[in-house]
């Protein structure tokens, strides 16, 4: 009797123990496509968020606690998505860093929305995302309707083309800046294909070939660099010369790695300005390159979208997630990308999208609106 109350004395002891040690942290979620085509984009947002963490810890954490961060991979599928929207809810985050694919983060911040947590994407640009009145739902990127319009400008202004072919993947993201750029070459422009074309594919030549006909003076594509970088190289193959102009999705080195650099050569591309003449970003860089290599595209977002969680967090005095939205939409943060304050949506105040150039096996700013 004596030995069966000593065990139940030490499971309870155990038990409040871990209580006792899981109260101790303030966990933050990672939400992205950490394994198969995009897992770069999913490494990027790890590694990102991995430094802040690291260091504000450094720093004795956030109200006293440690803070930690529990990676889940969504495979960009919405469905997956959802699944563990749902797990990072139950195992009680007090926010999401998250996620990347807009057709990702959309039906994932109906989860989060139910339950009170606030999420911060780096790098769903879909319009829809901050449309629909949810408290919680922020992001540190433009959106597609800026970058459509910022694209449509260059190939009218500044390239003077009249005819245009447009692709897209048929997900959020891809359709939803195809059909922005589209809509903001208004009549300056003629659309002479029109087209989808599906995610995981591997063999474009027969769309290729069919635009071909149309004898179209640049490709415009909205989707995601392992298609990108595909679709340009197979265009070469069968004999096309025109450029191809794209969006934040494809900017990565992988797009140039996929196409080769003699393809990719004179890509054009919308993204937010080259980080390296951003003053307030070269500590991170510095600090980013020694532990992990070369920065990603987004990795600077969701380093600025972690800080901006934790010190929303820090300044409010709590982990509840009312508190933590409420502050998130009063404050101005300080971050790597300049001064940072979102609107009554959940959008950044400021979208400085310009057009860069892949150029010698590289990605270089060309054209700033």
């Amino acid at each position: 009797m004596v030995k069966r109350f000593l065990v139940f004395l030490f499971a309870v002891l155990v038990f409040l123990g871990c209580v006792k040690k899981g109260e101790d942290v303030i966990k933050i979620g990672v939400a992205g496509p950490m394994t198969g085509d995009q897992a770069k984009m999913g490494t990027d947002f790890k590694n990102g968020v991995a430094l802040a963490i690291e260091e504000w810890n450094a720093k004795g954490g956030v109200l006293g606690k440690k803070i930690v961060n529990l990676i889940e991979d969504d495979q960009h599928d919405p469905k997956q998505a959802v699944s563990i929207a749902n797990k990072l809810v139950n195992e009680g985050v007090a926010g999401v860093i998250g996620h990347f694919n807009s057709s990702c983060s959309i039906p994932a911040s109906d989860v989060y929305n139910r339950a009170g947590i606030p999420m911060i994407t780096p790098a769903s640009t879909n319009p829809q995302l901050t449309e629909r009145g949810y408290q919680g739902v922020f992001r540190v990127c433009g959106r597609d309707d800026q970058q459509g319009k910022v694209g449509a400008e260059f190939t009218i202004t500044q390239l003077k083309l009249k005819r245009v072919a447009v692709i897209h993947d048929k997900t959020t993201y891809g359709q939803g800046l195809a059909d922005e750029f589209r809509k903001n070459l208004g009549d300056k422009a003629e659309v002479v294909y029109y087209g989808g074309i599906v995610q995981g594919d591997k063999d474009f030549k027969t769309v290729l070939t069919s635009i071909k006909e149309k004898k179209p003076e640049l490709i415009f594509l909205g989707g995601i660099y392992p298609e990108g970088g595909l679709l340009v190289k197979q265009s070469r193959e069968i004999g096309m010369t025109v450029p191809f102009m794209s969006g934040d999705g494809v900017i990565d080195p992988k797009f140039i790695e996929i196409a080769g650099a003699e393809a990719a050569e004179g890509t054009y591309l919308t993204f937010s300005p080259d980080p390296n003449g951003i003053p307030t970003a070269k500590t991170f860089i510095e600090n980013y390159k020694a532990k992990f290599g070369e920065i990603g595209p987004y990795s600077i977002y969701a380093y600025d979208a972690a800080n901006i969680m934790l010190k929303a967090i820090e300044a409010t005095g709590t982990t509840e997630g009312k508190a933590i939205m409420d502050k998130l939409h009063s404050m101005e943060f300080s971050g790597t990308l300049g001064n940072i304050k979102f609107d009554a949506k959940g959008d950044v105040t400021v979208a400085p999208y310009v057009v860069w150039i892949t150029k010698g096996g590289k990605f270089v700013e060309h054209w700033k609106p």
